[in-house]
């Protein structure tokens, strides 16, 4: 495969623009909203003891927490989100490392890519049922799309040092979440239309999101190749693939700068990825909206942070011009320590929207790079898939402590409020380890394996 081709890296940025539908619509704005409404709904019904049409008009007393009945554990229902999204990740961690070392044996990362965009955007239809079926199954089905969603991206991001050379990883990385960030927002607008001018029910808007994911993505799957090295498989290709994932786990504790890098990632990504799932939960549930304006209000919170996201990305891309990728990973840090020490504070929509954009301005760019870095520090190697598993793996256990110790926080103080500002910790440690990661990688010599 020729490298830097124009038409390649187009057809892996248009994934972003597939696939972030999921992570906007349904992750961060809609179904957070809507899963809110129902469980309130259904909370009221059982607290006022009246059927659900009569109930859901009513409020609930000051004081008062949803608290929603989960195979017989009662939980709040905030409580419940983060602990299913942690168990996703969890289960996304236990897999990748396995799937990559497959994946990096047969020389299938395009096919593992197309299976789980292809369970993840079913997972999202599935949603469109979410209100009528129990709790339980509704939120098997949130679960299932998370999977898809998140380890469709190990395979994805695997490609990004396969179709270009090193220095255009950062200006390469920019330019997929900036498409992702803008064909999200469209797909939002259109669901907002839908809603509020057409005034149809949101369920459908799941649907769009399954519809737009599988549909752009056929784009990305006829562009990009697959078994670039042109590896040819023999019997026994899971053991194999275990394999293939041990020699590159002994190479990965050879490195130095990886390694550290690595560390600090777990870190202050874990501060990242948990601020951004809880963050609509936390604005439905603390932000003094004006009376029947909560959803429109959040929703144009999160316009604002789709728009400055994409500014955002590709101004921390040309930052890292100027001073450098770690450099610019400080700053981006500082900033993220910044918002959760506001977000004691925020009450009103307007100080809402301040802090929101504060969010846009470093969530793009800070995935952006730190993406970037990673694939800048890696050896030379054909197994980039096991590579980015390691990634992908510390990115879904820094999410899991993240998630469980939010709900935990939310569970030991009764406030939301301090869960955010508990998550300052994470950038904290994050923040001094980057200080720790140094300039120069060590060599290391690959151990082959044996057929």
């Amino acid at each position: 495969m020729e490298k830097n081709n124009k038409r390649t890296i187009r057809g892996w940025v248009f994934y972003d623009w597939a696939n972030s539908v999921y992570n906007l619509v349904v992750s961060s704005s809609i179904f957070p909203i809507f899963y809110d409404v129902v469980t309130t709904n259904r909370f009221k019904a059982e607290y006022f003891n009246l059927p659900l049409e009569k109930a859901k008009d009513m409020d609930l007393p000051e004081g008062v927490n949803v608290i929603v009945d989960f195979f017989g554990f009662k939980l709040a229902n905030s409580v419940l989100m983060s602990f299913v999204l942690a168990a996703s990740f969890l289960l996304v961690s236990v897999l990748s490392p396995l799937l990559s070392g497959i994946a990096d044996y047969s020389g299938n990362k395009k096919r593992f890519l197309q299976f789980f965009s292809t369970l993840g955007s079913i997972a999202c239809i599935s949603l469109f049922w979410f209100k009528e079926l129990p709790l339980e199954l509704g939120m098997i089905s949130v679960l299932i799309a998370s999977i898809g969603f998140w380890n469709s991206l190990v395979f994805y991001n695997a490609f990004l040092p396969e179709i270009a050379d090193v220095e255009y990883h950062d200006k390469i990385s920019a330019r997929g979440f900036i498409m992702g960030y803008v064909g999200s927002m469209i797909l939002l607008i259109l669901c907002l239309v839908w809603m509020q001018v057409f005034h149809q029910p949101a369920e459908y808007c799941f649907l769009f999101v399954g519809i737009w994911w599988i549909g752009f993505s056929q784009y990305t799957f006829w562009i990009l190749p697959n078994n670039v090295y042109g590896k040819k498989p023999k019997i026994g290709v899971i053991w194999r693939g275990f394999r293939e994932l041990k020699v590159v786990y002994r190479e990965f504790k050879q490195t130095r700068r990886l390694k550290k890098y690595l560390y600090s990632f777990f870190f202050f990504n874990t501060g990242v990825q948990t601020v951004m799932l809880m963050a609509t939960i936390f604005a439905n549930k603390e932000i003094a909206w004006p009376e029947g304006s909560g959803s429109s209000g959040l929703i144009i919170a999160i316009l604002l942070i789709q728009i400055v996201a994409a500014i955002g990305a590709f101004l921390m891309s040309r930052l890292s011009n100027k001073i450098g990728n770690i450099k610019t990973l400080i700053v981006s840090v500082c900033i993220w320590l910044v918002i959760c020490t506001m977000g004691m504070i925020v009450k009103t929509p307007i100080e809402f929207y301040v802090l929101a954009s504060m969010v846009g301005l470093v969530m793009g760019g800070v995935q952006a790079m730190a993406r970037s870095t990673y694939s800048k520090y890696l050896p030379e190697t054909t197994d980039h898939a096991s590579y980015f598993s390691f990634y992908d793996v510390t990115e879904k256990l820094g999410i899991v402590l993240g998630l469980v110790f939010f709900g935990v926080m939310e569970m030991l103080t009764g406030s939301i409020r301090y869960s955010v500002l508990s998550v300052a910790l994470f950038f904290i440690i994050g923040l001094i380890l980057l200080f720790l990661v140094p300039k120069e990688e060590v060599e290391i010599e690959r151990e082959l394996i044996e057929d």
